[in-house]
C-alpha cells in the first residue's frame, strides 16, 4: 500500500476516475522490488487487499466517488456536444452502475433537445437542410453523437 497511496493521490490530482478506472490503474502499476540492478528484472505483484485498501482509504476521504463522477462526466460530455446514449454508454464502459447513470441523469437536467439543435447548427449552420439526402447526414451525425431519434427529429420540427 505505500506505493500504491502515493499514485493513487497523483491520478487522482491529474483528472477523476471512477473507482473501476482506478482499480485497472492501480492493478496495472507494479512498483521494481528495489533490490534488483535491473529495474525490469523481478517485480513484486500488487495484491488484491492492497487495491482494496488504497479504494477504501480514496473513499474515505472522498477523493473517489462514482455518484459525482458520473455527474460531472455527463456535464462534460454534455457540453462537447455528445448526446444522453453515447453518455450512458462511456460510462458503462468506465464501471459505473446503470441505477447510479439513470439517477445522474436525471440530476444534470440537461436539456438535451437543446443540445441536439446546438450541435446541428454549430457543424451543419443555422439553416438546416430541408432535401432528404443532406437531411439524412445531419440525422447520421446526431445519431452518431449520442442523440435520441426523438430529439434528433426535433431539431427538424422546430426549425420548420
Amino acid at each position: 500500500m505505500k506505493s500504491l497511496l502515493p499514485r493513487a493521490m497523483r491520478l487522482l490530482a491529474q483528472r477523476d476516475y471512477s473507482e473501476q478506472e482506478m482499480r485497472r490503474k492501480l492493478a496495472a502499476h507494479s512498483p521494481f522490488d528495489g533490490f534488483s540492478k535491473d529495474r525490469y528484472a523481478e517485480k513484486t505483484p500488487i495484491s488484491e487487499e492492497s487495491i482494496n485498501q488504497v479504494i477504501e482509504y480514496c473513499h474515505q476521504h472522498n477523493w473517489l466517488n462514482d455518484a459525482d463522477y458520473a455527474r460531472r462526466f455527463i456535464i462534460s460530455r454534455s457540453n462537447k456536444g455528445y448526446g444522453p446514449q453515447r453518455i450512458q454508454s462511456e460510462l458503462q464502459q468506465k464501471g459505473i452502475n446503470r441505477d447510479e447513470i439513470r439517477h445522474a441523469m436525471s440530476e444534470c437536467e440537461v436539456d438535451w433537445y437543446l443540445k441536439a439543435r446546438e450541435v446541428a447548427v454549430r457543424r451543419f449552420g443555422y439553416e438546416l437542410p430541408t432535401d432528404w439526402k443532406e437531411k439524412s447526414k445531419v440525422q447520421r451525425y446526431l445519431a452518431y453523437r449520442g442523440f435520441m431519434q426523438d430529439e434528433i427529429q426535433s431539431v427538424f420540427t422546430d426549425s420548420e
